[in-house]
C-alpha cells in the first residue's frame, strides 16, 4: 500500500475510497472537517492500476475485526437486541 500512495501522492483514506470507486462500489465518506470533505473528493484525478487493485484486494483476510455478519449465533443476537425494554 505504501507504493501506491507514494505512487500518487495521496492519503490512505483517498486510496482506499479510489479503491472502491474503481470496483463500482457506491461510497458515502464521513466527515465534518472541510479539508477532509475536500480531501474525500479528490479522489477522481487519479487511477490505480491493475496490479495496485489486485494487491490492494489481496489485503482481504475474509474475517471482520468486529463479528462475523455470516455467523448464525452473531445474527441470532443482533436480531433479537432490544434497544429499550
Amino acid at each position: 500500500m505504501e507504493l501506491t500512495l507514494a505512487a500518487h501522492g495521496k492519503s490512505v483514506a483517498q486510496v482506499v475510497l479510489r479503491w472502491l470507486v474503481q470496483r463500482d462500489v457506491v461510497v458515502i465518506p464521513k466527515s465534518v472537517r472541510a479539508e477532509r470533505m475536500a480531501e474525500n473528493l479528490d479522489v477522481f484525478g487519479f487511477a490505480l492500476t491493475d496490479d495496485q487493485m489486485a494487491r490492494i484486494a489481496g489485503l482481504d483476510t475474509g474475517a471482520s475485526l468486529f463479528f462475523d455478519h455470516r455467523d448464525p449465533a452473531m445474527t441470532a443476537l443482533l436480531g433479537n437486541h432490544r434497544l429499550t425494554d
